[in-house]
C-alpha cells in the first residue's frame, strides 16, 4: 500500500512540476537528488532547482546556491553561488543568510567584507541558527566588522551553548576560563568544555584534559588528563599531541617513556605548534627518545623562534652563542637575544647583558648590560640579580658600591643562587657592621618592589 502511495505521490509532484508548480519543481529535485523513490540524477535536479529559483522559490535558490558553492553537477562557480544565496536570504532563509555570511566573511565569490558578513550572521542568529551565533559571538570577540565586544560575544555564545553546539561550549568556556566579558569562573568553564568534549570537540577535550592535569574547575586526575587529552591528540590536535608528549615525558599520570614523548612531540611539531618545536629541540639538543642532534636541534629551535615566540628565540640565541655542534656565531646569538629581549624576556635580557658587558658580539657596553640586567632582575631572574651585583662589586659601568653589590647578591641568593649567597658573604667581609644592615634593608625594600612588579606583570599577562 505504501509502494502504491508513494508511486501515486511521485506521479502527483511530477505532473505538478510539469505544470509549473515551483514547490512540487523544488521537492522533485531535492528526490532525484537524493535518490528518493527515484534514481539520483543530479543534472535533473539542477535543471529543476533552476527552474524553481526563477520562480522565486528561495529553498530552490538555497540548493542551486549549493550546487554552485560545492561545484556539485555544475563547476564550481562562487560567484554564481553568491548570487542565489543572496536571493534565498533577501526571502529570510536562515542557512542562505549564513551561507551569504560565510561567503562574505572568507572573500569567497565576493570581495572580504566583515560588516556585510555581520549582517548576515546577525540575521541568521535572530532566528535561532546556532552556527550564525556562535561566529557572531567570534566576530565580537575579535573585534571584526564591530568594536571589540565581550559581553555581545557571551551573549551569542551561551544562545547558541543553549541548543547544545560544541564550538559554542568551548568559546564560552574559554571566556569563562579567562576572565572574558564574564567573571572568571573555572568550575563553569570546566563544566561547558566537558560538554563540548563529550561532543568530539578536539579542542574542548584538549583543554578539558590539562585542567584535569591542573586541578582546575576540577580534582587533579592524570588519569582524566590522559583519556581527554588521549582523544584530543588522535583527532590531529597540534597543542593535545604537545601536551600528551609532556606528559609522557615527565610521567604524569603515565609511565615516563621518552621515545613515546618523542612520538608525539614530532607530530605536533610536524604541524607546525611552536611548544612542540621548541620541546623537540630541547630533546635533540638532550638526546631524550632520540639520539643526540645538535644540528636538528637547531632547526627545531629556528621553526619555533620564527613563529615570534620570546622563549624559543632565547633558546636559539642561546645556542648559537654557545655553540653547539657548530662554531660561536655572535652575530646570529644577538639577533635572536635581542628579539627575545625586545618582548621582555627575562632570561634572554640577562644573557643579552652578559653580551655587551664582555663584548661579546658587539662593542663592550656596560650601560647598556647594565640596563638590561636591571630588567631581568626586575622579574625575578637570578643572573641578572647576581650580575648586577657583581657589576657594583666590580664598578663597571657604575661607581663601586658594596653596598648595593651586597643588597643584589642578597636577593638573587634569597631566590636560590648558590654563588650569589658565596659572593655576598665574600663581600660582607670588607664592609662594616652598618653598611651590611644598610645593603639588609635596601634588599627587603628592593625586593617588595621587585615583587610588587612581578605581579603587575603576572596580572596584565593573565589578561
Amino acid at each position: 500500500m505504501n509502494i502504491i502511495m508513494d508511486k501515486l505521490n511521485l506521479r502527483k509532484i511530477k505532473k505538478l512540476a510539469k505544470q509549473g508548480d515551483a514547490n512540487a519543481r523544488n521537492s522533485l529535485g531535492v528526490m532525484y537528488f537524493d535518490g528518493d523513490g527515484v534514481p539520483v540524477d543530479i543534472a535533473v535536479a539542477f535543471n529543476l532547482w533552476t527552474l524553481a529559483a526563477e520562480q522565486g522559490h528561495a529553498d530552490a535558490q538555497f540548493n542551486l546556491a549549493v550546487m554552485y558553492d560545492k561545484g556539485q553537477g555544475v563547476p564550481q562557480d562562487n560567484a554564481v553561488a553568491v548570487k542565489w544565496y543572496t536571493l534565498a536570504a533577501d526571502q529570510g532563509h536562515a542557512t542562505a543568510r549564513f551561507n551569504l555570511g560565510w561567503m562574505y566573511y572568507n572573500g569567497q565569490g565576493v570581495p572580504q567584507n566583515y560588516k556585510a558578513a555581520l549582517k548576515w550572521y546577525t540575521l541568521a542568529a535572530e532566528q535561532g541558527y546556532a552556527t550564525a551565533q556562535c561566529n557572531l559571538g567570534w566576530m565580537y570577540d575579535n573585534g571584526q566588522g564591530v568594536p571589540q565586544d565581550y559581553a555581545a560575544a557571551v551573549k551569542w555564545w551561551t544562545l547558541a551553548v543553549e541548543q547544545g553546539y560544541a564550538k559554542a561550549q568551548f568559546n564560552l568556556g574559554w571566556m569563562y576560563e579567562n576572565g572574558h566579558g564574564v567573571p572568571q569562573d573555572v568550575f563553569v568553564a570546566f563544566k561547558l568544555y566537558t560538554l563540548a568534549a563529550k561532543q568530539g570537540y578536539a579542542n574542548a577535550q584538549c583543554n578539558l584534559g590539562w585542567m584535569y592535569v591542573k586541578g582546575q574547575g576540577v580534582t587533579q586526575d592524570y588519569a582524566a588528563a590522559l583519556k581527554w587529552t588521549t582523544l584530543a591528540a588522535d583527532r590531529g590536535h597540534a597543542k593535545a599531541q604537545c601536551n600528551l608528549g609532556c606528559m609522557y615525558f615527565y610521567g604524569d599520570g603515565v609511565p615516563k617513556d621518552y621515545i613515546v614523548a618523542f612520538k608525539w612531540t614530532t607530530l605536533a611539531a610536524d604541524q607546525g605548534y611552536a611548544d612542540a618545536q621548541s620541546n623537540l629541540g630541547w630533546m635533540y639538543f638532550y638526546g631524550h627518545g632520540i639520539l643526540q642532534d645538535y644540528k636538528a636541534a637547531l632547526k627545531w629551535y629556528t621553526l619555533a623562534a620564527e613563529q615570534g615566540i620570546a622563549h624559543n628565540q632565547f633558546n636559539l640565541g642561546w645556542m648559537y652563542a654557545n655553540g653547539y655542534g657548530f662554531p660561536k656565531d655572535f652575530a646570529a646569538a644577538l639577533k635572536w637575544l635581542t628579539l627575545a629581549a625586545n618582548q621582555g624576556y627575562a632570561p634572554a635580557q640577562s644573557n643579552l647583558g652578559l653580551m655587551y658587558a664582555s663584548g661579546h658580539g658587539v662593542p663592550q657596553n656596560f650601560a647598556v648590560a647594565f640596563k638590561l640586567y636591571t630588567l631581568a632582575a626586575e622579574q625575578r631572574d637570578t643572573v641578572g640579580q647576581f650580575n648586577l651585583g657583581g657589576m657594583y662589586a666590580n664598578g663597571h659601568g657604575v661607581p663601586k658600591d658594596d653596598v648595593l653589590a651586597f643588597m643584589w647578591f642578597n636577593i638573587a641568593a634569597s631566590y636560590g643562587h648558590k654563588a650569589a649567597s658565596q659572593s655576598r658573604d665574600q663581600i660582607a667581609k670588607y664592609m662594616s657592621l652598618s653598611q651590611i644592615e644598610q645593603a639588609q634593608k635596601f634588599a627587603i625594600e628592593k625586593n617588595d618592589i621587585i615583587n610588587a612588579i612581578f605581579e603587575k606583570q603576572r596580572k596584565t599577562h593573565a589578561q
